[in-house]
């Protein structure tokens, strides 16, 4: 995931908190704000200190960013997302994270289920 997918300004976040909608299971709230001229998608993440240390910080947020990695084919291109990870993010491994974000995504109605 390159820089230019990333919203780091704070300006940005407030944008997506004001006007998006967002969506909630236990473990993450997502926030999602379309933009017209966009042509990828430009995620934030926040990780309070409260949910715990920075390496357990620090592998939430790789846990995400691979997550959006591997769903950017469905996900789709003209919004901005901001993750928001909740206390019980800190006991999943890569796995259960992905399954967690793609179960918000699909509430959001962002990605779309996969047919069998």
């Amino acid at each position: 995931m390159n820089k230019r997918q990333r919203i780091k300004k704070n300006e940005d976040f407030q944008k997506v908190f004001k006007k998006g909608k967002s969506f909630a299971n236990r473990q993450f709230v997502v926030y999602c704000m379309r933009k017209e001229d966009q042509q990828a998608f430009r995620i934030g993440l926040s990780v309070s200190k409260k949910i715990g240390n920075a390496v357990t910080r620090n592998q939430i947020k790789r846990y995400i960013r691979q997550t959006f990695l591997e769903l950017k084919d469905e996900v789709r291109q003209d919004m901005d997302y901001v993750i928001i990870a909740r206390h019980q993010a800190a006991t999943l491994d890569f796995h259960e994270t992905k399954k967690s974000l793609e179960h918000v995504l699909k509430i959001a109605k962002i990605i779309k289920k996969k047919e069998k």
